[in-house]
């Protein structure tokens, strides 16, 4: 009877470690193999985040999307390009549990195939690697000293591939009226925003005709 016990027992570690394993090789929250197949470098990630700069940022564009970043491999594992603050790499099971109940949605330029091969990616990732370890841009400023999430995408895009996603537009063609974006502009800027300052936000990349959607989670 002991002798069975203890087979039981030895079973079910084996069983619980083997699932563990499985686990850490998916990502480890709750990313699925089935998923992480379909990915492939340079696809666009996007998500909802929360907070006050969030809520401003999806009253402003009227999008939900407000955060993204760039996929890489690194030491064979999946990782987020991202402008945070600072720029940097993220491991995609970390980056997807910041985002509101853990929604994220993958993306792909439509041309992926004849543009993102071996040179394609890394003259994308060169690209990147001027910004890294930039300090995030609270005000949305299209500099080179600072950078926001969406700017270091479209750059990236632009400067290592010559795509141009979607045309960046003044920050006074966005939807500036509601309390909680004015709250926020006048903390940013005070009296005086930069209205005609251009920009580019999460969800005109996520709008972007140049991109084909590959995942929703």
């Amino acid at each position: 009877m002991k002798k069975r016990s203890l087979l039981v027992v030895n079973m079910l570690a084996f069983g619980a470690a083997a699932w563990g394993i499985n686990t850490l090789v998916a990502g480890g929250s709750g990313l699925e193999q089935s998923d992480l197949k379909l990915l492939q470098e340079g696809d666009i990630v996007f998500q909802h985040t929360g907070g006050e700069q969030g809520r401003a940022v999806q009253l402003a564009t009227g999008s939900p999307w407000t955060h993204v970043g760039i996929l890489f491999k690194r030491d064979g594992q999946w990782t987020v390009y991202e402008a945070v603050g600072p720029v940097q790499s993220t491991p995609l099971d970390e980056w997807t549990t910041h985002g509101e109940a853990g929604h994220w949605t993958v993306k792909r330029l439509v041309d992926a195939d004849q543009v993102l091969d071996a040179e394609g990616l890394a003259r994308l990732r060169k690209a990147g690697a001027r910004y890294n370890g930039l300090p995030y841009d609270l005000q949305f400023r299209w500099s080179e000293e600072r950078i926001y999430c969406s700017e270091l995408v479209w750059k990236m895009y632009k400067n290592g591939l010559g795509v141009e996603l979607c045309a960046p537009k003044p920050m006074r063609e966005n939807n500036l009226g509601s309390e909680t974006v004015q709250r926020v502009m006048n903390a940013r800027y005070g009296a005086a925003p930069p209205l005609d300052e251009l920009m580019i936000a999460p969800g005109a990349l996520f709008d972007c005709p140049h991109l084909k959607t590959v995942l929703e989670r």
